[in-house]
């Protein structure tokens, strides 16, 4: 059974998939970083600082100033405020990674062109429509001038 495990987890393709998943991790941490540190300071300053994580409903009855009052309280709260933030961090996150990545094929797409085709070394005749060589001036078939 260990030999079974042993060959299961040295297969290609399990390698590859840990190996993505810690790649994930990491660049999950830059874009993170990306996101909080870069993007969100120039956005936040021109909505005039507006922070959605403090609108909430509550659901208890009972009136709280902040929803940090309503969560010490226990209250039932629906805090779409964080869900507006999490929706708009998603947003930014998914263009900033379609930005990337549009620019990652653009890059690939410069080194990868594909190598210039050959030009041909022969021709139809087009009398007899023999396959001669395209420098001919005469068809080694049927004798017709081709110049």
């Amino acid at each position: 059974m260990l030999k079974d495990f042993k060959e299961f987890v040295m297969r290609g393709n399990v390698v590859d998939m840990a190996v993505g998943v810690i790649i994930g991790g990491a660049f999950g941490k830059i874009v993170t970083s990306l996101v909080n540190d870069v993007l969100m300071p120039p956005i936040g300053r021109l909505t005039g600082g507006v922070d959605f994580s403090s609108l909430f409903i509550d659901l208890s009855g009972a009136s709280y100033a902040t929803l940090a009052e309503a969560q010490k309280a226990g209250a039932a709260t629906i805090n779409y405020g964080m869900f507006i933030n999490t929706v708009i961090n998603f947003l930014i996150v998914a263009g900033a990674i379609f930005l990337m990545i549009s620019q990652l094929n653009r890059l690939k797409a410069r080194f990868d062109k594909p190598a210039p085709a050959a030009e041909p070394v022969t021709k139809e005749c087009p009398l007899c429509l023999s396959v001669i060589p395209v420098k001919a001036v005469k068809c080694a078939h049927c004798a017709s001038d081709l110049g």
